[in-house]
């Protein structure tokens, strides 16, 4: 069955990207867990953030088959740069800046149809 508004016979991918910055890991030596609570957080916040928007609606009805990617920006320079391109392109979004040390750590993008924000993320690889 199609998803509602696509009208194509086919179910539109909804996914929620994230982009940690590896160099918390691989350079800066946080632990893992501390890395991937930031992803939680700005996941969350995007969630809430643009809970009334009808794909996120959509994204969360389907509680059990949601789909997030998790990507991976080399550095802090990078994550903001991404940021900004994003802001530029209208693309919601959430820049999550861990306090009280005020160190932007990784942000989440709103769920959005796969084929609408991938071109913006094709030069980040998955998160390892």
């Amino acid at each position: 069955m199609a998803a509602p508004g696509t009208g194509t016979g086919t179910t539109r991918r909804l996914v929620q990207y994230v982009v940690v910055r590896s160099d918390l890991v691989h350079s800066l030596a946080w632990p893992l867990g501390a890395v991937i609570t930031q992803a939680c957080h700005a996941a969350t916040a995007a969630i809430h953030l643009n809970y009334n928007d009808p794909d996120t609606q959509e994204y969360l009805a389907e509680l059990d088959s949601m789909h997030k990617v998790v990507l991976e920006a080399p550095d802090q320079a990078s994550l903001s740069s991404l940021s900004e391109k994003l802001i530029e392109k209208g693309v919601a979004h959430k820049l999550w800046v861990e306090q009280p040390e005020n160190i932007p750590t990784c942000l989440a993008l709103k769920p959005y149809p796969k084929e609408t924000v991938h071109p913006l993320l094709r030069k980040f690889k998955l998160f390892k």
